[in-house]
């Protein structure tokens, strides 16, 4: 399984259900490497999703303990209720690992699923934001994950931003 989160310097990730900055390349990044994948995600998080919509040309699974959660009529998704649920619902959809499993969203999911993740893509904008009230684990202070791979830095706007891709190391 593989993280994929944009982060601020303190590794918040968002805040009252949204991003904290949206980066027009990052979401073309997204778009690129979850399409025609499976993405999983919190009830929060896939609520925050454009339209309430689950996001095209992928499978989304969403977790949530709401046992009566159904999402709304017409949502093409998958619900489950606990981290053991969605791995049997993963060996189900996806046996031979054909497709890439993308954590999306949000922090407490990214918490309880990243002992079972092998990589992580994250954003990292070079910024503090005041406003925030999500946050995930900061890769950087882990023994168990390495930096593999470093972008130079973007801009947009005012606001700077790289790509860095960790790996976990055992």
């Amino acid at each position: 399984m593989i993280l994929l989160f944009s982060v601020d310097n303190n590794w918040n990730i968002g805040y009252k259900g949204d991003l904290l900055y949206k980066i027009s390349e990052d979401l073309k990044r997204f778009r690129k490497l979850t399409e025609n994948n499976i993405v999983i995600m919190g009830r929060r998080t896939f609520e925050s999703l454009p339209d309430k919509k689950a996001l095209p040309n992928r499978i989304n699974i969403v977790i949530t303990e709401d046992k009566a959660y159904k999402g709304r009529k017409g949502d093409n998704i998958i619900i489950v209720n606990s981290i053991e649920e969605l791995f049997s619902v993963l060996k189900e959809i996806n046996p031979n690992n054909e497709t890439e499993n993308f954590v999306i969203g949000g922090g407490n999911i990214a918490r309880q699923i990243m002992p079972y993740c092998t990589r992580a893509y994250i954003t990292k904008i070079l910024k503090s934001f005041e406003k925030a009230d999500t946050s995930m684990p900061n890769l950087d202070l882990l023994e168990d994950w390495k930096i593999v791979k470093e972008s130079k830095i973007y801009k947009q706007e005012d606001v700077e931003y790289k790509y860095v891709d960790y790996v976990k190391v055992t």
